[in-house]
């Protein structure tokens, strides 16, 4: 077997549902292991999720092509294997990912990875949007051919023309000294049209307010790289231009950017954020407050806990609310729709969302079909939800298709909340923290354990009297569940 059939390239692959880019998170291998079919190799973090991804091949790892960190396009190599290691050592050392810093030039893929800016020239053969090897269109795993802003591969040893600037000037007469401007590291001053830069690059500078034009590029042939993009949104990379320090600006000094945090919006936060602000600006929201005594449902769960059939369960006020949630959709179907523009699609089943925090921001997962489980198979099936989402392991399948949604917000010791509708759901519950209050119960003055609820539904859907409804028979169900049961069921 020839070396080029031995050495198999893997690329990012497609997650699922449109994600174009991912974050290695975690290398779970390292080069010269050797690995087994569909063995966890890398940990990719996308706009869902965490996900780990299995090896397409048996072998030996001959090299890693992106660090820990980078953010890496679908349909990029991430990790080369040898497929037949047994065959002996390969003809050639396989290259390394990253060039090192005292190689006199960089490897043909980091050069092809660089991004030049459109007037520099016409799209050369092999990159996107332009002819491959052999008349082929070069495009991303999962995607049709597209075109792209022209971009081509940096020939060695050439200067752009823009770049160019005369090594020794002619004798003139004497002149003030002034600052010589940043370089990009190929001997020629950044003029605002050429700023050498990988695309996450860009977006990361982008994100964090850093102007690539002022930066010194550490990087192949000048490029700029993650850490010059760091260090300068951290204020440790001079500006392209000296700037007087008045006294004015050393009073200010403590109120710089020596003193803030910027935090880089990315994966599961940057798709709550858009999905949040299109949600809240789609869909025109009303929400309704209920405060309801749920003493006889926290003692129906004592009973509940104290048999023998559930003494292994975790039993939570939560299970009683999404049992009320699943039998009030039953009597008012239409609370369980999505607004399609010219028509509403009513669902006759029920994918419940349940909003959890987790450290990388807010998912929501849901338990599917949970109108068909019985109440023990929907405490198993909320446990094993909460737990999964806890350790960082929900899965891109469990967060989509959700129908109806509630936050557990009495987590956090909140009464309540208006809830932001998640996209394609008509309504969304906050479930309030139950304490102790003073109540009127059969006309007396008494302490009882009281919560309030919080319902946000969409208005083109859901009008005032059929969300009050709604709302009104999950408080019934919660006042006293046996009664609920004996009577709707």
């Amino acid at each position: 077997m020839s070396d080029m059939s031995r050495i198999k390239t893997f690329n990012l692959p497609d997650l699922g549902e449109g994600l174009t880019e991912g974050e290695i998170l975690a290398w779970l291998v390292k080069v010269g292991d050797t690995i087994e079919l569909n063995q966890p190799i890398v940990e990719v973090e996308t706009a869902k999720a965490a996900v780990e991804i299995p090896a397409k091949w048996a072998g030996q790892v001959q090299a890693i092509h992106h660090p820990e960190g980078a953010t890496v396009e679908v349909g990029t190599p991430i990790i080369a294997i040898d497929t037949d290691p047994g065959a002996g050592p390969l003809e050639a050392p396989s290259t390394t990912a990253t060039p090192s810093d005292d190689l006199p030039t960089p490897s043909a893929a980091s050069l092809a990875a660089v991004e030049v800016a459109p007037a520099e020239g016409m799209i050369e053969p092999g990159l996107i949007g332009g002819a491959a090897p052999g008349g082929r269109t070069a495009v991303l795993v999962g995607y049709g051919p597209r075109t792209t802003a022209a971009k081509r591969r940096p020939r060695k040893g050439a200067v752009p023309a823009q770049a160019e600037a005369p090594v020794t000037p002619a004798p003139v007469a004497p002149q003030p000294v002034t600052p010589e401007p940043v370089r990009n590291g190929i001997g020629g001053p950044v003029t605002g049209g050429l700023v050498l830069a990988k695309p996450p690059v860009r977006k990361l500078a982008k994100d964090l307010g850093v102007d690539l034009s002022t930066l010194t590029g550490s990087g192949p042939l000048g490029s700029i790289t993650r850490e010059d993009v760091q260090q300068a949104a951290s204020g440790s990379v001079a500006a392209a231009e000296p700037v007087a320090v008045t006294s004015t600006a050393t009073s200010a000094a403590s109120f710089g950017a020596d003193r803030e945090q910027r935090i880089p919006v990315k994966g599961v936060r940057k798709l709550t954020a858009e999905n949040m602000s299109r949600s809240a600006f789609t869909a025109p929201h009303v929400t309704e407050f209920l405060t309801v005594d749920v003493t006889r449902a926290m003692k129906a769960l004592e009973r509940l806990r104290g048999r023998r059939e559930w003494r292994d369960v975790r039993v939570s006020p939560l299970l009683l609310v999404a049992k009320a949630v699943l039998l009030a959709v039953k009597r008012h179907p239409m609370v369980n729709s999505t607004w399609a523009g010219d028509e509403i699609v009513v669902k006759e089943y029920v994918n419940l969302g349940i909003a959890a925090a987790t450290e990388r921001g807010l998912i929501v997962p849901n338990v599917k079909d949970a109108g068909r489980l019985s109440l023990r198979e929907l405490a198993d099936a909320l446990n094993g939800l909460v737990q999964t989402a806890k350790s960082g392991r929900t899965s891109p399948a469990d967060m989509s298709g959700g129908t109806l949604t509630i936050t557990n917000v009495g987590v956090f010791g909140v009464d309540t909340g208006t809830p932001i509708l998640p996209p394609g759901e008509s309504a969304i519950l906050a479930f309030g923290a139950v304490r102790e209050m003073p109540w009127v119960h059969k006309g007396k003055v008494k302490a009882r354990q009281v919560t309030t609820l919080g319902l946000s539904f969409d208005h083109r859907i859901i009008d005032g009297e059929l969300g009050s409804k709604f709302l009104r028979d999950i408080g019934d169900f919660l006042a006293d569940p046996e009664a609920a049961l004996l009577a709707w069921t």
